[in-house]
């Protein structure tokens, strides 16, 4: 297949460079004070829901500022486009984003941002840098990486800092797809942990809004911005583009409107309606994911990726029925995880794709079950109920999915989700399951990017999901081990432009290959 597109050195680490960035081994410090007059850019630039004439960038500025855009296709800016200004004020948190339109498929784009305070024109920053690479319309080979659940369970930027970041980036995918736990805004982080071996798990910093869960609006920012101290993590976004997709740390542990948090000390808000309000409006400031006219804070959307690649961004949270057993017997508002509006725009997009591949990010798993209430084994969190059986409650949904994927004729589709806390590949064969009327697919799990590793979970033979592979910590290692114990995964997907195979690697932080498979594609007839 085709090389990934290399760049230099210089601009891979252009947003620690320029940005005004002080390293400290795994972290990256912006900073805040005025005394130096000139204002800052404070957590890099970020890039995002990249296609083939469009890409949307982002950046943060430390004070009432106008950013400056300017817009390129060679390193040297030689050809630069000055795009007009935008601001940042205090309602965004100063934090600042833009659709480039118009661009070229499959280029080089380098973008430069420099912001100048509002209230002396004279105080310039030094510009930052960031590239991205547009999706070609030709069938040249593309290679992206996902994973998902970033700094959780306690575990936060140590002397190392979060190492997969700066693995994946060695790959120089075309993008990085996060599969939601994008932060931890329940996770309270402490300064030192201690671990099985007698050793301590030392957070380099913590901010004060680590300390406790988030609540406020403030509180959700607040756990963006941690994450962006860290100094691998900056490297890649400089890089390449990342597509963004959310689950429940975002807001609180497996919330849902059944979600009750009286008897919760560490919340004073109790409302999980408030918290995820306030929760989204920070994911879409602190994300370059696209706004979405007709719903504003919609996360679910397609990426077209070139002529071999659709992705299609599932939101298993914000439109689901309330958690609980999960066995209902028709498909009623509350058996449903997607709800009707997502699925029929899932159903149509799918029909209508012309794209070789057609990969549908989901943020929680299929066939694996997760228990709402874990110690006692009760509840559903995701998709299975855990019996076994013919479909019922959420599962009558993906039921419903999976037939009309067969009876449109639609091929090639691969699910990739994470959640769980560890790697795994999985064959969906109607022969082995309860269900049937579906024709088989493969499911890819990984993750954690940065957080405690757990599992394996049981499966739910509801849809015969076989196991092909599973990386997860044995009975002697326990749970929740630290991201220093190296079970820490990520997957890289290879589509080739000249056979058009589908090639999935499951990895590690270290970058050891643990599976590799390699899909076909089927011809449509």
């Amino acid at each position: 297949m085709n090389s990934p597109v290399q760049i230099s050195r210089r601009v891979f680490l252009a947003s620690t460079g320029a940005a005004g960035l002080v390293g400290f081994s795994g972290l990256a410090m912006p900073y805040y004070s005025r005394a130096n007059t000139r204002p800052v850019v404070t957590h890099g630039v970020q890039s995002g829901d990249v296609d083939s004439a469009s890409g949307m960038v982002w950046t943060r500025a430390d004070r009432p500022s106008r950013v400056m855009f300017e817009v390129a296709t060679t390193e040297s800016f030689a050809n630069a486009e000055r795009l007009a200004p935008l601001t940042a004020l205090p309602d965004s948190d100063y934090a600042v984003k833009r659709l480039l339109t118009d661009l070229a498929s499959d280029q080089d784009i380098f973008y430069r941002m420099t912001i100048a305070d509002l209230n002396d024109v004279n105080a310039v920053s030094e510009p930052v840098v960031g590239r991205f690479r547009t999706a070609p319309m030709s069938r040249r080979s593309v290679r992206f990486a996902w994973s998902g659940d970033t700094a959780g369970q306690g575990w936060g930027i140590d002397e190392v800092g979060m190492k997969t970041y700066a693995t994946i980036a060695k790959h120089m995918p075309d993008f990085f797809l996060h599969s939601g736990d994008t932060i931890y805004a329940d996770g309270v982080m402490k300064d030192e942990v201690g671990l099985k071996d007698g050793t301590k798990w030392k957070n380099v910093v913590l901010v004060d809004e680590k300390r406790k869960v988030a609540e406020t609006l403030e509180e959700y920012r607040a756990q963006w911005k941690y994450n962006l101290l860290d100094k691998n993590l900056l490297a890649m976004n400089a890089a390449l583009p990342t597509f963004f997709q959310w689950d429940d740390h975002e807001v609180v542990n497996n919330w849902s409107s059944s979600k009750n948090l009286t008897a919760d000390d560490r919340y004073k808000e109790k409302s999980v309606s408030v918290l995820s309000a306030r929760a989204g409006r920070a994911f879409h400031e602190m994300t370059p994911i696209r706004f979405t006219p007709a719903e504003p804070g919609r996360v679910y959307r397609k990426i077209a990726y070139g002529p071999l690649l659709d992705v299609f961004f599932l939101d298993m949270r914000s439109y689901r029925g309330a958690n609980g057993p999960n066995m209902e017997t028709e498909l009623t508002p509350l058996a449903r995880m997607l709800g009707e509006q997502q699925t029929r725009w899932l159903k149509r997009e799918l029909a209508n794709s012309k794209a070789t591949w057609k990969v549908i990010a989901a943020d929680m798993p299929i066939g694996l079950v997760v228990w709402d209430d874990a110690a006692n084994k009760k509840g559903s969190e995701a998709v299975a109920n855990g019996d076994n059986g013919s479909a019922k409650g959420r599962e009558l949904e993906f039921a419903d999915l999976l037939r009309f994927i067969k009876n449109a004729g639609i091929t090639n589709t691969v699910w990739l989700t994470a959640d769980v806390h560890y790697t795994a590949a999985h064959l969906y064969n109607p022969d082995k399951a309860q269900f049937q009327d579906f024709n088989p697919f493969w499911e890819f799990v990984s993750g954690p990017i940065h957080s405690g590793t757990f599992g394996p979970n049981d499966l739910d033979m509801t849809f015969g999901p076989e196991v092909k592979f599973v990386k997860a910590p044995s009975v002697e290692q326990g749970q929740n081990l630290p991201p220093s114990a190296g079970l820490q995964f990520f997957g890289l997907v290879d589509i080739d432009g000249g056979t058009e195979q589908l090639t999935v690697r499951l990895m590690d932080r270290d970058d050891n290959e643990l599976y590799k498979t390699t899909l076909d594609p089927v011809r449509a007839v």
